[in-house]
C-alpha cells in the first residue's frame, strides 16, 4: 500500500516543485546585461513590442532617443503618436542617472511630465545584442517590459526566438503586445 502512496505522490511532487521553481524565477529581478557602453547605446531605438502599461497612452509608432550628457546622465526624449499611425504625436523628456557605474545597464530615469516629475523609475537592460541592434528592458519587478531596436522592423523569426527567451526567463508571452512602427 506504502509502494502505490509513493507512485502516486511522485508526480504531484514534481509538478509542485516545477511550479515553485517558476514562481521563484518570475519573482526574482531579472538579470541585467554585464556591461553597456552607454555612448554606444546613445541614439534612436524604436519600441517594436512591450507590456502594456497606463503611462504608454495607446502610443503607436514609439521611439526612445537617448543622448548622454557631459554629467554622465543620459537625456530622453520619447516619441509617438496616440492611438494610432495616423493619430495625434506625443512627446515626453526625461532624464536617466546611471544607478549601476559597474555595469551601467541600471538607471532611474524620471519624466518631466507633471505626476511623473517625482517619480523615478526603474530602467534595467536585461538583453543586449553585442553590436547594439536590439535591446530589453524591464525592471526589477517585471512590471514593464520593452523590446526595442534599432530599425523600425524586426525579423519575425528572431522576435519569436527572442520572447521565447523572455518566457523562460519568467516573463509573460501573453502580456507582450507588439508596437505599431511605419516600415
Amino acid at each position: 500500500m506504502k509502494r502505490a502512496y509513493q507512485k502516486k505522490k511522485a508526480p504531484f511532487l514534481a509538478f509542485l516543485t516545477i511550479t515553485v521553481l517558476l514562481t521563484t524565477a518570475a519573482c526574482m529581478p531579472p538579470e541585467t546585461v554585464e556591461y553597456v557602453d552607454l555612448e554606444q547605446y546613445e541614439g534612436l531605438w524604436y519600441e517594436i513590442a512591450r507590456y502594456p502599461v497606463p503611462f504608454d497612452e495607446d502610443t503607436v509608432a514609439v521611439t526612445a532617443e537617448y543622448t548622454l550628457l557631459d554629467d554622465g546622465t543620459v537625456h530622453v526624449l520619447n516619441r509617438g503618436l496616440v492611438g494610432d499611425l495616423n493619430g495625434p504625436p506625443t512627446s515626453i523628456e526625461g532624464i536617466a542617472r546611471v544607478a549601476d557605474p559597474v555595469s551601467q545597464a541600471k538607471l532611474r530615469v524620471s519624466f518631466d511630465r507633471p505626476g511623473l516629475d517625482l517619480i523615478e523609475g526603474d530602467y534595467w537592460i536585461i538583453e543586449l545584442a553585442e553590436d547594439y541592434s536590439h535591446a530589453v528592458v524591464s525592471d526589477p519587478l517585471r512590471f514593464t517590459l520593452y523590446i526595442l531596436s534599432r530599425n523600425p522592423m524586426m525579423d519575425p523569426i528572431f522576435y519569436d526566438t527572442l520572447v521565447e527567451r523572455l518566457s523562460e526567463r519568467g516573463f509573460n508571452p501573453d502580456r507582450i503586445e507588439p508596437t505599431p512602427q511605419f516600415p
